[in-house]
């Protein structure tokens, strides 16, 4: 029963609840297709053994009548978050055979609902990056390909891995993260649902730090209904995350299907500027009259600060990376550097052998602008900048209920197309880093292909806390333009 690993993750949790076929025939079809697809090296670490083990759990509990809402849901994990008993590494060498203790919160509410661990999805080291291509255990490669070639490509980044496993039928779902668009723009590349909540929607307990005002946590799925699925039962509140809102988690599930009639959509301006490719300004531009045709009302707004989000995102990201990471020391946890004769050796040889250099990149910079001299003229006029794009924001959903934009400039690169050129690289995700700047949740869904076969996807924002808008107009959207060429 391989073709199991094709179903979406609602056909497949109706399928289990039906006996239709057991956790087990599902598990063992993704282990299986994780086995003949190693080469897109989506997963840094496979766990067939604990999927087996979780799986036929799952079978008892389903006999039994006492089934969880994910029961028995083969999903995939980014190696950012720790998993109790999992090697759990930030795909750095500086974490080389860590292995947690204790559970992140989001997994561990993913396995009391009776999901299924298949392992650890690749990622760009300690999630820095934008092609997925900084990663210890090598780039992941894109299923994806231009017609008439076989150049690979990059899945996008950080969270590659993810999206790629999700695009090529390996796991039903998967967790990322999301600091500047790292759940949208590889979903975007990959041409799979991407979804980011508001700060807070989630807890960060358990996820290795990167920029923790920056940081969200979101899943990948098939469909805007299997995300949904998924952010149902990895929301809510957690006291060991004091940054987690008290609100309560909608139904976003019973939002799915709702009409749209009368919702106001935003579009901005500035995202369909220089820069951004024909074919996904014609492919967002047909998203966009979809929209209208069923029944939302299309409003011209503007965010003016957009210019600047690039340099302040860069300023604030770099900065609390730098005292983040920290904490990697070669001390407690992680590698150690054995030829070391004093302390200050020791950490010095454990970090330059420990990170790769785009993390070295963003530790120096970041360091940088914190240091004395230069705090106020980059990292404190960065924050200004920071509330200057949140008012932005605030001004246009005094307008509208959602915001829709392009996801990426263009498709997806080949792999080491822009390797050597940092800018070119951070440019990647112009149009999602101002989401993390001011916490609003955003979703990338598929909206048509390039004239070379590429996935196109398109980003809609909405107001803080309001997952349920940005799913419901995500999911009339992902029906109209299913297979919609730019």
């Amino acid at each position: 029963m391989s073709e199991l690993n094709l179903l979406t993750l609602a056909e497949a949790r109706d399928g289990l609840m039906k006996k239709s076929f057991s956790a087990v025939e599902l598990a063992d079809a993704h282990l299986s297709a994780m086995e003949k697809a190693r080469a897109l090296n989506a997963y840094v670490l496979e766990t067939p053994e604990r999927a087996s083990a979780m799986a036929k759990a799952s079978d008892t509990r389903i006999a039994a009548g006492k089934t969880g809402p994910l029961e028995g849901i083969p999903l995939a994990v980014k190696d950012m978050f720790c998993t109790e008993g999992v090697r759990s590494t930030a795909c750095s060498h500086i974490l080389d055979n860590f292995v947690p203790t204790y559970d992140s919160t989001v997994t561990a509410n993913l396995w009391r609902d009776g999901a299924v661990l298949l392992g650890k999805t690749n990622n760009d080291e300690f999630a820095m990056g934008s092609s997925n291509e900084t990663s210890q255990f090598g780039p992941v490669i894109s299923p994806w390909r231009r017609k008439g070639a076989n150049t690979p490509l990059t899945p996008g980044g950080s969270s590659g891995g993810s999206a790629a496993a999700v695009a090529a039928n390996l796991c039903l779902g998967a967790t990322g993260t999301d600091t500047g668009g790292s759940i949208r723009q590889p979903g975007a590349f990959c041409g799979v649902v991407g979804l980011k909540p508001t700060y807070g929607r989630v807890s960060r307990y358990g996820l290795i730090a990167f920029a923790s005002s920056l940081d969200h946590v979101g899943p990948f799925g098939k469909t805007v209904k299997d995300v949904a699925l998924i952010l149902q039962h990895m929301a809510g509140r957690d006291p060991m995350d004091s940054t987690s809102a008290d609100l309560p988690v909608p139904d976003y599930t019973g939002e799915i299907g709702k009409p749209v009639t009368g919702l106001r959509i935003g579009v901005p301006k500035e995202y369909f500027g220089e820069g951004l490719d024909p074919e996904v300004r014609a492919a967002v531009e047909a998203g966009i009259q979809e929209l209208a045709k069923a029944g939302c009302e299309v409003v011209s707004v503007s965010l003016p600060h957009t210019e600047y989000a690039i340099p302040t995102y860069y300023l604030i990201a770099t900065a609390e990376a730098s005292s983040n990471l920290a904490r990697f020391d070669g001390v407690r946890y992680g590698m150690r550097a054995r030829e070391a004769k004093t302390l200050a050796e020791m950490y010095r040889k454990t970090r330059d052998a420990g990170f790769g250099t785009e993390v070295k990149r963003r530790i120096m910079l970041g360091t940088y602008a914190l240091s004395a001299g230069y705090y106020d003229a980059y990292y404190l006029k960065a924050q200004k900048v920071r509330s200057l794009l949140a008012r932005d924001f605030d001004e246009a959903f005094a307008k509208v209920d959602a915001i829709v934009t392009p996801t990426t400039p263009t498709p997806a690169f080949k792999l080491g197309e822009k390797a050597d050129d940092p800018l070119a690289m951070y440019l990647a995700d112009i149009y999602t880093v101002t989401a993390n700047l001011v916490g609003v949740p955003g979703i990338t869904v598929p909206c048509g292909k390039s004239r070379e076969g590429l996935p196109i996807g398109m980003q809609i924002l909405g107001k803080h806390f309001d997952e349920a808008t940005v799913l419901k107009a995500a999911h009339v959207a992902e029906h109209a333009l299913a297979d919609n060429p730019a």
